[in-house]
């Protein structure tokens, strides 16, 4: 990989998301649980979820240890996720997921655009994906 490509992935924007998860500590509190691992990079998300009266999610925390790639998207999930309902998470989930695939446009989601260069980059998908995957696991139960 060549410096400029590197350099054009790895923004000062998306390392700064990076280093915001320590607000998103994972606690006992929040009862959602799902743990997803990225068969492609071994990244892996243990992330909590709690939800409101009204079914919105209030609350999120997780524990990952991923690229800056996996932990800048964690950050972006976790900063717009508060307030949302499990329907909406769910379709970014797969909206990001077609996006990737090339078959759709970036979804609209509080600073996901910070994510777009690692669409150019399929080996860091897996990772991209990651807390997306795992919100989504955590919300299914609220649901069952």
């Amino acid at each position: 990989m060549s410096a400029r490509v590197s350099t054009k992935l790895y923004s000062p924007e998306l390392l700064g998301l990076a280093t915001g998860l320590a607000a998103f500590p994972l606690t006992d509190d929040l009862p959602l649980r799902a743990e997803e691992r990225s068969r492609t990079c071994g990244s892996v998300i243990v992330l909590g979820l709690a939800l409101d009266d009204a079914g919105c999610v209030s609350a999120v925390g997780m524990n990952i240890s991923a690229c800056a790639i996996g932990q800048a998207s964690a950050a972006v999930l976790a900063q717009g996720i508060t307030g949302s309902n499990p329907g909406h998470v769910r379709l970014t989930a797969t909206a990001i997921e077609r996006w990737l695939a090339g078959e759709g446009e970036l979804p609209r989601w509080s600073g996901i655009a910070a994510l777009a260069p690692a669409r150019d980059h399929p080996g860091r998908h897996g990772a991209l994906l990651l807390p997306w995957k795992a919100a989504s696991a955590a919300l299914s139960q609220a649901a069952a």
